[in-house]
This record gives C-alpha cells, structure tokens and sequence, in this order.
C-alpha cells in the first residue's frame, strides 16, 4: 500500500511587533492615535478556543484599516479573559498585528515611533514562524 504524507503550512501573511507597556489597552491605543497619527478603534473582543475547552477566551483587540494600501492593523491584548493569546510570551502585553503590504521602511517607521512613546517599554518586531502557538494569531 502507497502512504503519501500530506504537508500542511499555515500562510503566516502579517507582521507582528511585540508591544510591553504597563498601560491598559484604551490608553495606549489613545497614545499610539496621538504620536502616530493612526485611528485605532475598539472593535469585539476577539475570541479564541485556547484550551480546547468548551469556552472561549477573549482578548480586547482595536483596528485601524489604510484604505490607500489596503492595510489592517490590530492591536490586541495578549492577556484574556482566562489566559495568554501567546502563552510563551508572558511578558509581552499587547501584539500589534499588520496585515496585507507594508514596505520595510514604513515598518522601521513605526517601531522606531512606537519605541518613542515614553510610556511603552519595548516594542519588538518578531517572526510569527518561531512562535509555536501562532495558530491563535490567525482570524
């Protein structure tokens, strides 16, 4: 009997920057509208079955869309209701989340301009590949 082994890859399409601040999430949504220009606003909590439980758990996330570009950017909680979105990174607070094209330069950009706000303390870009429970950062 042939046996053919199926690879499966998951399309990770968006940049993720790491956001660590001591701030609730309305506040520094509010400055980061402030010091660079953007709009965020509060949408539904996003909702993810983390622990394969019947309930789910719930991050507050904010979006902002560049409508010349066609970019979304989220910023979402990394602590939930009852959990972390990314149990490995503890520490982080908020994940800023950039969806569709933005080129490497407007990217330098923004962290550099994040990292400017006195209250964040780190703002740190990082590759969804080498986050091992990237699958709840997919919605």
């Amino acid at each position: 009997m042939n046996r053919k082994i199926l690879k499966f890859e998951i399309d990770l399409d968006f940049v993720l920057i790491a956001v660590t601040t001591s701030l609730k999430d309305y506040r520094i949504c509010y400055l980061i509208n402030k010091y660079l220009n953007f709009n965020f606003l509060k949408t539904s909590d996003l909702a993810i079955d983390i622990n394969h439980s019947p309930e789910s758990v719930y991050f507050s996330m904010y979006t902002y869309h560049w409508e010349a570009s066609d970019t979304f950017f989220y910023f979402i909680a990394n602590k939930g209701s009852d959990g972390y979105l990314v149990p490995e990174m503890r520490k982080t607070d908020y994940f800023f989340m950039i969806k569709n094209y933005i080129d490497d330069e407007d990217l330098e950009n923004l962290v550099s301009g994040l990292n400017r706000i006195p209250e964040i303390v780190a703002a740190v870009k990082i590759d969804p590949k080498k986050i091992k429970s990237r699958e709840n950062l997919l919605f």
